[in-house]
């Protein structure tokens, strides 16, 4: 019986073990603000004469630009791009396109 119990247990602590190891944890994008971006970008971007493009989706936190929109990098600061959608200046990640804070 002990030898059962042993391995109910065994088993019981592998299944957990196992389950804890696929388990995805989501989590939403940051709200708009919350983002510290380095002072030396905001001053950078907002100092900036870009022209505005048009764009019909969702300017927000999390969203993702298309590849056609031109996304400017910020020198010497890597990690940080920005461009001006619908007179809104975003700063975004260069590679992925994604919006990280809207400036306001």
């Amino acid at each position: 019986m002990r030898k059962t119990m042993l391995a109910a247990a065994a088993m019981l602590t592998i299944s957990s073990a196992a389950f804890a190891q696929s388990t995805v944890i989501i989590t939403d994008p940051a709200p708009t603000g919350s983002v510290v971006l380095p002072g030396e970008v905001r001053t950078y971007v907002m100092e900036q004469n870009t022209p505005s493009v048009v764009y019909d989706g969702d300017i927000a936190v999390g969203a993702t630009l298309p590849d056609t929109v031109e996304v400017h990098t910020v020198p010497d600061v890597d990690g940080y791009g920005y461009t001006v959608v619908n007179e809104r200046r975003v700063i975004v990640e260069p590679k992925t396109h994604r919006i990280i804070q809207v400036l306001e």
